[in-house]
């Protein structure tokens, strides 16, 4: 199919996506992908999209953000890859409430990476709030779940 026929049949309406995804998308090579579904699905309560096991993949969706992952498989290895995964990044994900968040991460006694903390960052002239906390996943990425507080006009 031409690139000009394949814009047209968007243009009138064909080939719709089902889905919206966002435009920047993180996809997460994991040792076992079952345990980190039951880690994002089940502990964090994120949304199983859709899958294809074939592939060893998973697109998973919480409160709007969106995040893939898939077995290890060397299609995107760039180096070695060894735990914990994805050093020097944390993904910052907005939650409605991390309370039931921290109670089953409680329960399954994961340990926090960084405990939950109120934080006032300026944006411009005013402050944004947020209260936060941090864990790493099965394989060592590392998340940041925030709740929203609200903004202010800035102290400074």
């Amino acid at each position: 199919m031409s690139l000009i026929l394949s814009w047209q049949l968007r243009k009138d309406g064909y080939n719709k996506r089902m889905m919206e995804f966002n435009k920047l998308l993180p996809e997460l090579s994991v040792t076992d992908l079952q345990k980190s579904l039951d880690f994002y699905i089940r502990v964090l309560g994120f949304k199983l999209e859709y899958d294809r096991p074939e592939d060893q993949f998973a697109f998973l969706s919480i409160n709007g953000a969106q995040l893939m992952l898939e077995q290890v498989n060397g299609h995107w290895a760039t180096g070695e890859l060894k735990p914990p995964f994805g050093r020097g990044v944390n993904f910052q994900i907005e939650v409605e409430s991390i309370h039931e968040m921290l109670a089953n991460l409680q329960a399954e006694k994961i340990s926090l990476f960084r405990e939950p903390n109120e934080v006032w960052r300026k944006t411009g002239n005013e402050e944004n709030g947020e209260i936060e906390f941090l864990v790493q996943d099965p394989d060592g990425y590392l998340l940041r779940f925030c709740q929203w507080l609200g903004s202010r006009p800035s102290s400074k």
